[in-house]
C-alpha cells in the first residue's frame, strides 16, 4: 500500500545543525550532513516510507549475518 509522503521544510540552519519544520507544525534539529546535497533554508523535503528500499536492506543484513554465522 503506498503512503503520500508527508512534506518537512528546513526553517533555518544554525552551524552543524538544521532546523526542519515538520508537517505537523512542530520542529526538530538533524545534523546537517544528514541532508540531501544541496539543501538549504526554505527547501521542501519530501518524508516517506520506501517499503522496497527496507526490504533490500533487509535481505542485505540477512545475507552478511549468514555469512559470519558458524555452525
Amino acid at each position: 500500500m503506498e503512503q503520500k509522503p508527508t512534506f518537512w521544510v528546513i526553517d533555518r540552519i544554525e552551524g552543524d545543525v538544521a532546523v526542519v519544520e515538520t508537517a505537523a507544525g512542530k520542529t526538530v534539529e538533524l545534523p546537517r550532513a544528514s541532508l540531501p546535497e544541496g539543501a538549504k533554508e526554505g527547501t521542501v523535503l519530501r518524508i516517506a516510507v520506501d517499503e522496497e528500499e527496507q526490504v533490500r536492506r533487509t535481505k542485505k543484513t540477512r545475507s552478511l549475518f549468514d555469512r559470519l554465522r558458524v555452525d
